[in-house]
Order: structure tokens, then C-alpha cells, then sequence
């Protein structure tokens, strides 16, 4: 390796920039130490130093070939770096003068380039050890100058001056370039920047452009199948005509994500709200997925909240494409059973409304691991199981970016092989306060019905003009209003369009927007300012197929009265006519026989979901009325003995479980397993939107890490540790149940429910050691002790943990008597409105006792008897029993 070969990749811009400066400083270090052994000569220095720096200019030129040859940089740079520090400038400065030689300005050097060079963690020890290293040399030299190879005055001078002059020169001259590689970069950058955002601005001129040019075909195709529709008389000609118009719109739907990915990509996606009618808009959705829904032999359910508003303000055509994705992809990956699409509204303040769409479907679900993935472009889950299922694997990455534009949340809830749902919530604004109702699903969507055109008014007398370069398309709006009997006129060009204006006088004018020689934009001001002509005040509507929010924009901004996109249906050009004809002239028609809608069979009414429900382990020892009254779902342990396994509470009972181990034999309790959560969680979710569940401490049982493993199937489950167990953990599913019913949000209730534990009081009084003893909670020995003198241990949970909080000695209701003043001496911080007394085995008159002993201290509003659970019953026993209650806030916020 020769000199030429370091020095020329250095203005390389295609060298890396770490190499650059590689070459560059190692050069710098060449030279340098050529000056140093060339100086040492000169000043006639010890054989000793002038061979180091020789062996030093040797082992560094050899450093550097092994780093560039095999590309090895960062590891040449650390190498370098610390023969530097810790051996070349400790040498140097000892052997050249110490303080009065130039070996300081040599250690300036070493820093610079660890600093550019070396990367990562050992950058920073190699700078630290370096500062230490140098005060090491400073210390040595003053306290031991001896060990200083010293200069004479005059080579003194020169050695500090020089080293000085030429570090100054070299550390200087690599910041230059640094920051020159630096400027030079960012030029790059910026270009690269342009050249992105001229590629973006081409890519979106192309998709708008293939929007538009495939968006006028398809108008033709959808405008004259609706005049099949409306003409027919044959069922099967009808059946086939529907068809067509679903697998069209569907068509569109492609194109439209196709094109709302690259407006997404390059920030120029626009949320346009509008008024909309809610059971329009579904009864259009699902028209477009029932075909998909009946090829594939799929039941199809739909389930509307009988409170939801019928005019909603939110942007219709997102919302949309948003639910027809999610539909689409449901029917896609499922190959038998059904799916089903559910809305409900949760009203807020100020006419603000929460709809939570849920699209559910029975089909091969979504593996754990990769739903992360899911809504990732161009990415399908599972690529092996679904290479024959068709897709453009855009749909549910443009829902994800579509529903976080509108401010709303997606998430997914799935098990591999049974089935995936999907929850959309999305804000929006209320326009009118009717509630849609029960909407008559039989009469809208009956199965195999036919839809009966009905015109929605007639105008004789009104003149339309329709200006369309596209005969087909000219065609088609003439045919589309032929029921309402205006009087429609043509023009193929903005030049006989103004001929026109300028003879006739017309209510309504038409108008395409691209079109040769003169577009209508043109058009329109050509219009407003023709002299002499009639039509300057007329109402112009543009109908185009430039359907981004961008056009919409301009068409506002020049002028135009309305707006209406291709594909266009009569419905639509009806609607939009009636809102710029004059009243006099327009004869509303009885529109009570008409729906408006097409046909869907396969639509079913299915049960609400709640919106938020709590659940929780049997071990939450509650009475099943009140689980049953807050509709609360339980979740149960399972008892283990000798003759198997007994699910809590179901198949065995407390006494039973009590006497099986009197009698001697070994039992204990077990969490529900990670499947069995999961089972669990799928069956609420088809109750509810989300759930919560809440679990015993977590450093008492592993239900708490079960569950939790099992809830990273569904985005739509929480699980929370709530740091107690029995009935004290009942008391805060009981809160977390009304926060719940009062339409607290989720995050709300989690926020409340950790809260309200710091709260809860949890404890218990042992009766008989012996269950402590079989539980391995404490030795024969101590269990022998506690026999003989009457001991009985206070189980306290204390920072999750059950542990031994007192020692009560003496007869069974001596004890009760100093275990509940114990539990209870602070009366004003307690909240009086409940108290459960939880126990095991205990008879009706010892609790009426227990309960008079309680309420000489404190006279609660509810006192409820519990027996405890068989899982918690195993680790007290019999005649256990704990006194479980909650705290005021305010003697949580004064403490």
C-alpha cells in the first residue's frame, strides 16, 4: 500500500464519510510522527526514543493498510484510538520534554480523532481514560521530573512551537473538511430530497390521472346497469344487473386505495366533513360485500344501536372505504360461518358522538406474533396459508392512516383458527338528534328483493344543461333523468356549451371539468362574464371524476355552485338538482314506498354488545347476584386433588373442599391456563367492545401473568393486577363495574380502578395453623408451637404480598374481639358503606357474632356475608374469616 492509495479515495464522494475521515486523519497521523522522528534526530535525542517513534511510525502505517485492505475502519479506529491514549501519548510526552516539550499539544490530537473516528460506548471510554491519562502524565511529571526526558531550552522552544504550529494546522484543517464532507452531504441530501418530491408529485399526476381515465368507463357502467335495474322485469336480469354494480363499486374501491395511498404517503390526504344520512350510508356498504358474502356461502348479520343518531357530520366517503376494507377482508379470509358488522353510538357533551363499528368474522384468525404486522403496506400475515387469497395488501394499511386522520382508533382481536374482529371508533359530530330506530331490515334488505326505482320529484319545465367531452357520459345523465322529465340539453365541448348559453336560458347547468381546448373551469368564468349572455347568475355544478380534496378545493374556490364525482348515480344527480332548481318549478314525489337502497339478503339483527365490560377471577369471592346484577363475567379457578380436577365454585364447594382436606388429603387451587383466558376473552368480546379484566395479586397466583399472556391476542382486552385477592379484590370489580355502566371511558375506569386499590383493606385471621402448614406457608415446628399456645396468625396483604401482619393469642372470640378492633381503630378513615365479612366454614351464629362485634365499633350501611371461595378456602381453612373493606379518599390524600 503506497501513500496514493490513502490520499486519493479522500475526495471520493462515494467513499463513506468514516473512511474519509479514516484516511484523512490517519495521513495527519503519519505525518506527524515523521515530524516527530525527524525532530528527535535533529535534537540528537536518545537512541531509546528515536527507535520508539520509528517502531511507532511502523506498527501505525500497518494498522492503517490492515484497516482500509479489509474494510475494516471502526476496528483500525478503536485499535489506533487506544495505542494512542494509553501507550504512543503517555510516551511521547515522557520522552519529548514532558510540560516543556511539545507532547500537550500531541495529546489534543489523540482526543480528535477518537472523537471523529471511534463510534458507540468505547468512543466515550476512550476519552474519558484519555483526560485521566494525561492528568496521570501531569502528576507524574511534577512529582517525579526525573522520569521527564528533558529538552534543552532552545530544542524546548522549538518542539512546543512546532508541535503547536502543526497540530493547530492539522486539527483545524480536519474540521474544515469535515464540515466541508458535511455541507457536501447536505447538498446531496437536499437534491435527493427534490428529486423524491418531483418523483412523488409525478407518482400522484399518475395516479390521479389513471383515477380519472378509469373513473369515466365505469360511470358508463354504472349509470346504464342502473337504468337496467330500474327497467327490468326479469328477477335473474335484475339479480345480474345488482351484481355488476356491486363488483363495479368494488372496483372503484381498489382504485380509490390505490390513489389514497400515495395522497397519504405525500401528506396531502384532506378529511372532508359532511352531513350524511347513517342508514344510507351502511345500506350502500352493504350492498357491495354481499355478493362477495353469498359466492362464498357466508351469513352476513348487521346490528345497529337502535340510539344512534340518523344524521351524522364526519367525512362519509372515509368512513366508507374504512368499513368496505374491513368487510372486504373479513369475507376475503373467510371460508365458512359468517361475519358480521355491528354499530353503536356513545353520545358525548356539545354534540359530539363515539361510534364504535365492530366487523367480526369466523374465520382462520391472525397468529399472535403477527399482528403487530398487520397493518403494515403491501405486507400479508401468514404468506404461506393465504398465497391463493387475491389482495392488494393496502386495504388495512389505508384503514389504519384513514382512521388515525380522522382521529379515531382500529384495533384487533384475534385467535388463530377461530376467528378475528376488528374495532373501528371513530369521533364524530352529531347533525340531528332523531334516533335512527329499529330499522325494518325484512322491508330494506329482503332476501332476493328487488329495488323499485322511484323518482324523487318531476320538473317539466326545468332545463338542464349536461357538458361532457364523453358521449357515453352525456348519455348516461340524460337516461338517468329521464324519470324526473326535465328538459335536458347537450354539449361536447366549452365551445358550444357558451353558443348555447348565449341563446338559451337554463336552471341548472352540468359541467365536466377536463375537456380539450377549453376545461371547465374556463368554461365556467367564460359563463359568469359572457356579455349578452343568459346564464351568468345560472347555478353550475361540476361533475367530474377528479375526486381528491384538492379539485374540491379548487371547484370551490372558482366558483362552482356544487360538486358530484363519477361514477354518478340518478339518486345523486336527483339529490343534488333538487337543491339548485327553483321550488316553483319541482313537484315532490310521495317517497314512502321507496328505500332508496338496494337489496342485501343475509342481514340479520344481532345482540348489542355492551361497550365496556368487567370481568374477573371466582377467587373475587362476590355473591353471583351481584356478579349477575353488574354483569360482571367470572372467570373460574380450578381445585386439584387427589381424584382430579374441579372447576371452583361449579363443581365443588367450599365445605367440600374443607372436609376433603380435614379428612386428610392434599388440595390446592390453579389459575386458569393461558388458553382457557384466551376462550374467555373471545366469548366477552362477543359481548362487548372491550374488556377489562381483574386479577388477584400477581405474587399470590399466576392468573395475573396468564391472563396477560393470553390478552395480547386482542387489542380490546386490558388485564390489571389489582394487588389484592378474595373479596377485596371484589370491591374494586364492583367500582370498576359502575364506572363502567356510567359510560366512563376505558382509560377512565383503568385510571379509577388503580386509584381505588391503594384503598381496598385486605386480611385475614386463621383459626387453624394446619392449612398454613399444608400450604408450605409455615414449618411443623411453628405449627406445633402455634397449637400449644393458641396462636392465631393475621394474614395481611401488604405490597401484594400476603404475609403475617400480627400475632393473636388466646380462646376463638377473644381473638375475633382483638383482631377487629385491630383491623378497624382508625373509624374515621374507613368508608362505612360496605363491609364483607368473608369466610371459611364459619355457622350463621358465629358470623352474627363476628357482625355485632364489628358494629360496636363501627355501624357499616352493608354488612355481606361471603363464603369464600374453594381456591382461597385451601391456603385459610375453616374458620378463617377477614374483614374486607374500603378506605375515604380523603384519608388516602391526607396520608
Amino acid at each position: 500500500m503506497n501513500l496514493k492509495k490513502i490520499i486519493e479515495p479522500i475526495g471520493d464522494s462515494n467513499v463513506t464519510l468514516q473512511e474519509r475521515l479514516f484516511r484523512l486523519l490517519t495521513l495527519v497521523g503519519l505525518i506527524g510522527m515523521a515530524l516527530a522522528v525527524i525532530m528527535g534526530i535533529a535534537a540528537g535525542e536518545s537512541a531509546l526514543n528515536n527507535i520508539g517513534m520509528i517502531l511507532g511510525f511502523i506498527i501505525f502505517f500497518g494498522l492503517i493498510y490492515f484497516s482500509i485492505h479489509f474494510h475494516k475502519i471502526q476496528t483500525g479506529a478503536v485499535i489506533i484510538g487506544g495505542l494512542l491514549v494509553y501507550l504512543v501519548m503517555p510516551f511521547n510526552f515522557l520522552t519529548t520534554g514532558g510540560l516543556y516539550g511539545g507532547g500537550s499539544s500531541w495529546y489534543l490530537l489523540a482526543m480528535v480523532f477518537v472523537a471523529l473516528l471511534v463510534e458507540n460506548k468505547i468512543k466515550y471510554v476512550l476519552m474519558v481514560s484519555g483526560l485521566f491519562i494525561s492528568w496521570g502524565s501531569y502528576i507524574l511529571a511534577y512529582f517525579y521530573p526525573s522520569l521527564i526526558a528533558m529538552h534543552t531550552v532552545e530544542m524546548a522552544y522549538i518542539d512546543s512551537a512546532v508541535s503547536m504550529t502543526v497540530v493547530t494546522i492539522l486539527t483545524c484543517g480536519m474540521l474544515l473538511f469535515q464540515n466541508s464532507i458535511y455541507r457536501s452531504a447536505n447538498r446531496m441530501a437536499r437534491q435527493q430530497k427534490r428529486e423524491i418530491e418531483e418523483l412523488n408529485r409525478a407518482q400522484n399526476r399518475f395516479f390521479s390521472s389513471m383515477s380519472h381515465e378509469i373513473r369515466t368507463p365505469i360511470n358508463t357502467i354504472i349509470g346504464l346497469n342502473e337504468m337496467i335495474l330500474r327497467e327490468t322485469d326479469s328477477d335473474e336480469v335484475a339479480a345480474d344487473a345488482r351484481n355488476i354494480q356491486a363488483a363495479s363499486k368494488m372496483l372503484l374501491a381498489l382504485i380509490n386505495d390505490i390513489l389514497d395511498m400515495s395522497k397519504i404517503e405525500s401528506g396531502k390526504m384532506d378529511i372532508v366533513s359532511v352531513s350524511y344520512d347513517v342508514g344510507a350510508m351502511l345500506s350502500d356498504i352493504v350492498n357491495m360485500i354481499w355478493v362477495r358474502a353469498k359466492e362464498k356461502g357466508l351469513e352476513f348479520h348487521v346490528d345497529v344501536d337502535q340510539k344512534m343518531p340518523s344524521q351524522l357530520l364526519g367525512d362519509e366517503v372515509r368512513i366508507k372505504q374504512v368499513l368496505v376494507n374491513v368487510l372486504n377482508n373479513a369475507v376475503k379470509y373467510t371460508n365458512e360461518g359468517s361475519v358480521t358488522l355491528s354499530i353503536q353510538c356513545r353520545k358525548k357533551e356539545r354534540g359530539c358522538a363515539q361510534v364504535v363499528y365492530s366487523v367480526a368474522d369466523t374465520g382462520m384468525g391472525i397468529k399472535k406474533e403477527n399482528i403487530p404486522y398487520l397493518f403494515n403496506a403491501f405486507k400479508r400475515v401468514d404468506e404461506e396459508k393465504n398465497r391463493h387469497i387475491e389482495g392488494t395488501g393496502l386495504g388495512l394499511s389505508i384503514v389504519k392512516q384513514l382512521v388515525d386522520l380522522m382521529g379515531g382508533d382500529v384495533s384487533v382481536n384475534s385467535i388463530y383458527t377461530k376467528g378475528t374482529t376488528f374495532i373501528i371508533t371513530l369521533p364524530q359530530e352529531i347533525d340531528a338528534e332523531e334516533e335512527i330506530g329499529d330499522i325494518d331490515i325484512e322491508a330494506r334488505h329482503a332476501i332476493n328483493a328487488r329495488k323499485y326505482y322511484r323518482r324523487s320529484f318531476e320538473a317539466p319545465r326545468a332545463r338542464i344543461l349536461i357538458v361532457d367531452d364523453n358521449d357515453a357520459n352525456l348519455m348516461v345523465e340524460e337516461k338517468l333523468l329521464r324519470d324526473t322529465k326535465v328538459q335536458t340539453e347537450t354539449a361536447c365541448s366549452g365551445a358550444e356549451c357558451l353558443q348555447k348559453t348565449l341563446h338559451n336560458r337554463y336552471d341548472v347547468i352540468l359541467m365536466d371539468h377536463l375537456m380539450p381546448e377549453m376545461d371547465g373551469v374556463a368554461c365556467l368564468h367564460e359563463i359568469r362574464m359572457q356579455a349578452g349572455g343568459l346564464n351568468q347568475e345560472t347555478p353550475v355544478v361540476v361533475l367530474t371524476a377528479n375526486a381528491d380534496g384538492e379539485n374540491q378545493r379548487l371547484y370551490k374556490r372558482e366558483g362552482f355552485d356544487g360538486y358530484l364525482t363519477k361514477p354518478v348515480t340518478g339518486g345523486q344527480l336527483e339529490a343534488e338538482l333538487l337543491k339548485h332548481l327553483p321550488r316553483e318549478i319541482v313537484n315532490l314525489a310521495d317517497r314512502k314506498d321507496s328505500f332508496g337502497v338496494m337489496q342485501t339478503p343475509f342481514v340479520e339483527r344481532t345482540k348489542k354488545k355492551e361497550l365496556l365490560l368487567i370481568s374477573t377471577d371466582s377467587v373475587a369471592d362476590l355473591p353471583k347476584e351481584m356478579t349477575d346484577k353488574h354483569r360482571i363475567a367470572v372467570m373460574p379457578y380450578r381445585v386439584v386433588t387427589e381424584g382430579g380436577e374441579f372447576i371452583d365454585g361449579l363443581e365443588t364447594g367450599t365445605d367440600g373442599v374443607l372436609s376433603y382436606i380435614r379428612s386428610g388429603r392434599e388440595a390446592h387451587s390453579k389459575s386458569p391456563s393461558v388458553a382457557e383466558y384466551e376462550a374467555f376473552f373471545a366469548e366477552q368480546l362477543t359481548k362487548a367492545q372491550s374488556v377489562i379484566h381483574l386479577t388477584m395479586s400477581g405474587k399470590v397466583s399466576k392468573g395475573y401473568e396468564n391472563a396477560l399472556v393470553a390478552s395480547e391476542s386482542f387489542d380490546n382486552v386490558e388485564v390489571i393486577d389489582t394487588g389484592h385477592l378474595s373479596s377485596g379484590m371484589g370491591i374494586i370489580v364492583l367500582q370498576a363495574a359502575a364506572y363502567a355502566a356510567s359510560d366512563m371511558s376505558k382509560e377512565d375506569v383503568i385510571e379509577k380502578i388503580r386509584q381505588i386499590s391503594f384503598q381496598i383493606r385486605t386480611s385475614f385471621i386463621v383459626d387453624d395453623t394446619e392449612y398454613l402448614l399444608r400450604a408450605g406457608r409455615i414449618s411443623p415446628r411453628v405449627n406445633a408451637i402455634c397449637k400449644a399456645f393458641m396462636v392465631h396468625p393475621v394474614l395481611v396483604l401488604k405490597n401484594s404480598k400476603m404475609l403475617v401482619g400480627a400475632i393473636m393469642i388466646g380462646t376463638q372470640k377473644t381473638v375475633w374481639r382483638k383482631y377487629i378492633e385491630s383491623v378497624l381503630k382508625n373509624v374515621g378513615r374507613i368508608d362505612k358503606r360496605l363491609l364483607f365479612i368473608t369466610h371459611a366454614g364459619l355457622s350463621n351464629e358465629e358470623l352474627q357474632e363476628i357482625e355485632r362485634m364489628v358494629r360496636e365499633k363501627i355501624d357499616f350501611d352493608e354488612i355481606i356475608y361471603q363464603k369464600a371461595s374453594p381456591a382461597i378456602s385451601i391456603n385459610c381453612g375453616t374458620g378463617a374469616f377477614g374483614l374486607l373493606f374500603m378506605l375515604n379518599s380523603s384519608a388516602m390524600t391526607s396520608k
